[in-house]
């Protein structure tokens, strides 16, 4: 919690002479005389990460220190990525404490050195704070300041850039380093082409102009080159040419004209996968492409008209088109290979807060800033996740104090920051872009039971990020009190009023349907009615304050299930285990919607096993039909209609500065015209920009074999493989423990012996009185489920077909962590899930012990220790052997290295991703971009 104190600064943001200026700062998270540190439980892990396709490590780092809370895959991907210092050397950093303080303590001494705080017991508040959220995931800066600040390389804290191209030879060889030296830094770039004069123009020199499309070549060229030197980000790039440039329909064609030179090679023989022998020969394959469209040539859209396409040295139209026909050739271009995006020109400049400076005529690659070119913006995104209450409510309050904190932070960045160029330096200083955001909006949806494609799920996205923009630009001008407003303020003034009254004004057309929304939608109309009054005093310290990013790495870093705006990707994901080894697990947000849905914990159970088993939750047992649309996800059974994206995008757009990272999926047999309407719709809509991609619109992806059809030749495949059982037969001597129970008043024991390699091998229940018949069936029992175990029946089997089975005895147990049973071998089979079987899987299967069940009755996820160790997965489920009567090369394509792949598996189709250079696993759709799960590698903005 802050407020601000002093008198307002002078114009240049210096604190005027014997003023003392700065903001006051309470706690929220923290506890004065405990250091944030002190409050959690730290342990020591090994990181040893490896190339999916061959085994090869990759990475190693072994003794790092963490919370206890944090997951494995953050732990990795924190230490690989973003722990700075050779490997294996004394200043190699090995602890979370050394990276947040190296980040923190910088900003703080930032802040005090420039006048943002009023004593510097408020410094100090503040840096508990900023540490406090850091450290239990609450937010997350973008990846560059992690990179780079507190070190001794420069402090580059932005991941989006603009850059600017005009007609001169000098400027475009000027673009061609300044974009390579961005690519070098693992960041992004775009910029518009339309300043280039069109292939139909004449040079001085009498002769004709290349155009810009020309010059796309060049640059592609050089993006594809970094890329392939080994970056741990893939170059990223957008390219952006206006509606009326005479080159437009050679722009549209070029990546669609590429798509068919690949189908074409693909099928002469050449190899056209991505990363294939022959895939360099493809061009412009290292940009996303977007038409920038004016409400001038919508309407002529609308209305059947013609548009003119004019020089872009007088201005003269050099011809006219029907605008229908270039609107279909779009759409056409974008059905066949997802390029161009669409970009509405006269919608991002209504929203533009400092026009009188210069236009917005671009973006970075993943589409979400928009400002000045020759400009930058850092980022940073809060987990909404961390802000839901244990009755299911979101806490608004908590989430306000949050946002101005991260934006006093990342405000701070900009006052030490250093950029790749003198001229986007210049403007960023001058303009201070900021870019707040957050990550779990789909999860946070599914948690409180609304579907992604409803009123209700909108309304409260809605109200969460008005609140969120509301609160930074609140912030913003307080900050101008005390610091002053942004240089640029003065000449822009009346615009940035407007626009603030604009946000405003969407806030009050909010409609909200439930206690949730409501309560939040009431803070965020407070929050702008007192920010646009502190404005008009103050002006604001930030010509922009939030977007919606991919959130790719550090929305793994903060252990998110979904990024940026996205819902899930699907109900069943795929999970890393300590110390090698993998599992598919049932997303956990899915057990908190039962809740919120009001299923009893035995529902809950059974339709999440259903899950686990089928991948959906069509016909899952005792699910209403009216709640599966809780669970849609953006890929799979029951997918989330594209215009659900599109009506998502347009319920928060007006409540941000920037612009949405988003890609909207659409169906293998979606038509041209659909993608027509989706690019109308999103113009009548009020977005800023909108992409597209339709499932298998291009070949040269790799390819995976799944549940769906399989070709002849996969038939082929599996008929030569021959699966035979083989018994793998406990030792002489092998370690077993008894168990006594009692089970409505009757009592036996359970012996339980295992392999010396910790998996279980067999089973004796003894049950009633010696030789009766209750007796002798419970030993035929034990032998059968013995011998199934030692032919590789997985535990976890027999535990999904016997827990719940009904009969007698049943009733209250002596057991603390099983007070009821159904039946003897419900509880039997609990006991024994209890005692062999991993944390993961028994959260599939609904088998908690009491502590965790009080750990998810708090809001905690909770493994518990004796369940972190190692788990050889393959002991104790693959005694299953084969011979092969013919050598095989693709049994191994089962395998799956992300929740991308196994996804692909259930649906049988490949999906549109490229593979990590960094793992080999298939990256997953983040945003517009694409995100590694395995070790965090990016293709945009995070």
């Amino acid at each position: 919690m802050t407020e601000t104190v002093g008198s307002p600064a002078g114009a240049s943001g210096e604190p005027e002479a014997g003023a003392r200026e700065g903001i006051r700062v309470q706690r929220v998270y923290t506890t004065e005389g405990v250091h944030p540190y002190d409050e959690v439980k730290w342990e020591r892990r090994d990181v040893v990460m490896t190339n999916w396709r061959d085994g090869s490590v990759n990475f190693e780092q072994r003794g790092v220190e963490f919370p206890d809370f944090w997951s494995l895959n953050a732990v990795n991907i924190v230490t690989s990525k973003y722990f700075r210092g050779a490997v294996g050397s004394d200043t190699r950093e090995s602890s979370l404490r050394q990276l947040i303080d190296r980040v923190a303590l910088t900003y703080v001494a930032a802040g005090v050195e420039h006048g943002y705080f009023a004593t510097d017991a408020d410094a100090e508040i503040f840096e508990h704070e900023l540490t406090w959220m850091l450290l239990h995931q609450v937010f997350s800066f973008n990846s560059p300041v992690w990179f780079n600040v507190g070190t001794s390389s420069r402090q580059q804290v932005s991941a989006c850039f603009i850059l600017s191209v005009d007609d001169t030879m000098e400027s475009i060889l000027d673009w061609y380093k300044e974009e390579g030296l961005i690519f070098k830094g693992g960041s992004g770039a775009g910029l518009n082409l339309s300043r280039i004069r069109s292939s139909r123009e004449l040079l001085s020199s009498g002769g004709t102009a290349s155009g810009p499309v020309s010059f796309m070549r060049g640059a592609d060229a050089s993006a594809g080159t970094i890329k392939s030197g080994g970056a741990t980000r893939r170059a990223a790039k957008m390219v952006v040419l206006d509606v009326d440039h005479p080159d437009i329909e050679e722009f549209i064609d070029t990546k669609a004209r590429e798509e068919h030179k690949i189908r074409a090679l693909r099928d002469a023989g050449f190899d056209m996968d991505l990363g294939g022998a022959d895939s360099n020969s493809v061009q412009y394959q290292n940009a996303n492409n977007s038409v920038r469209v004016s409400d001038e040539f919508m309407r002529a859209v609308e209305s059947n008209g013609r548009f003119g396409l004019r020089a872009r040295m007088t201005g003269d139209v050099l011809d006219t088109v029907q605008a229908r026909d270039l609107f279909r050739k779009m759409a056409k271009a974008a059905w066949e290979c997802a390029d161009p995006g669409i970009q509405y020109d006269d919608t991002i400049n209504d929203w533009h807060t400092s026009p009188e400076t210069g236009r917005i005529t671009a973006s970075n690659p993943c589409s979400e800033y928009m400002h000045l070119d020759n400009s930058s913006c850092n980022l940073a995104s809060l987990n909404l996740l961390k802000f839901l209450r244990d009755d299911l409510t979101f806490n608004a309050e908590v989430f306000e104090k949050a946002v101005e904190f991260v934006i006093t932070a990342m405000d701070i960045s900009i006052c030490f920051a250093d950029f790749p160029t003198e001229a986007i330096g210049d403007t960023t200083r001058k303009f201070r872009q900021l870019g707040i955001g957050y990550a779990n909006l789909g999860a946070l949806l599914m948690a409180t039971g609304h579907a992604y494609d409803s009123d209700g799920g909108r309304a409260l996205a809605a109200a969460i990020t008005s609140l969120m923009t509301g609160t930074a630009y609140k912030r913003s001008a307080e900050l101008a009190g005390v610091v002053g407003p942004y240089d640029g303020y003065a000449r822009n003034a009346e615009a940035h009023r407007r626009v603030m009254r604009k946000h405003a004004a969407a806030n009050d057309l909010v409609r909200t349907y439930h206690r949730n929304d409501a309560s939040v939608h009431k803070l965020a109309t407070k929050v702008w009615q007192e920010g646009l009054e502190i404005g008009a005093r103050n002006g604001w310290r930030n010509a922009q304050a939030s977007v919606l990013a991919p959130t790719g790495t550090i929305g793994l870093m903060m252990d998110c299930d979904t990024t940026g705006i996205e819902p899930d990707l699907a109900l069943v994901k795929f999970k890393k285990l300590v110390g090698g080894g993998s599992m598919q697990i049932v997303n956990q947000t899915v057990p908190r919607a039962l809740h919120a849905l009001g299923y009893q914990e035995e529902q809950i159970e059974a339709i999440v096993e259903y899950i686990a088993e089928n991948g959906h939750v069509v016909d899952a047992p005792g699910l209403r039909h009216e709640h599966y649309e809780v669970f849609d996800c953006a890929m799979g059974d029951r997918s989330i209609a594209p215009m659900g994206h599109v009506r998502m995008m347009a319920a928060v757009q007006s409540f941000i500065s920037g612009a949405i990272s988003k890609t909207v999926n659409m169906p293998e047999s979606a038509t041209v015209e659909e993608v027509e309407q989706l690019y109308f719709e999103g113009w009548k809509l009020g977005l800023k920009a909108l992409a597209i991609y339709r499932d298998n619109c291009k070949v040269g992806q790799p390819l995976s074999a799944g549940r769906g059809d399989k070709g002849e030749s996969e038939k082929a495949v599996e008929k030569q493989i021959e699966y035979r059982p083989v018994r793998k037969r406990l030792p002489k001597k092998r370690p077993s423990q008894t168990v006594s129970f009692t089970v409505g008043g009757a009592e036996g024991y359970l012996h339980a012996g295992s392999y010396p390699d910790d998996g279980l091998g067999e089973i004796f229940v003894k049950l009633g009185k010696q030789g009766s018949t209750l007796a002798g069936v419970m030993d035929a029992f034990s032998m059968s489920i013995s011998v199934g175990l030692q032919y590789g029946i997985p535990l976890e089997f027999y535990v999904s077909k016997f827990q719940n089975l009904r009969f007698e005895p049943a009733g209250m147990t002596d057991d603390p962590d099983i007070r009821m049973a159904s039946s003897v071998l419900d509880y039997l089979f609990r006991r024994l899930a209890l005692d062999y079987l991993p944390y993961e899987k028994r959260a599939q299967l609904g088998v908690f012990t009491v502590d965790e069940r009080e750990a998810q009755v708090n809001g905690t996820d909770v493994v518990p220790a004796e369940q972190s160790s190692d788990v050889d997965l393959d002991t104790m489920r693959s005694t299953v052997d084969y011979s092969k009567k013919f050598e095989q090369p693709k049994a191994e394509e089962q395998r799956v290295g992300s929740s991308t792949e196994l996804l692909e598996l259930r649906l049988g189709k490949a999906a549109d991703a490229p593979l990590c250079m960094t793992c080999g696993t298939k990256m997953r759709p983040s945003g517009s971009c694409y995100l590694c799960e395995g070790c965090g590698s990016t293709s945009g903005c995070s």
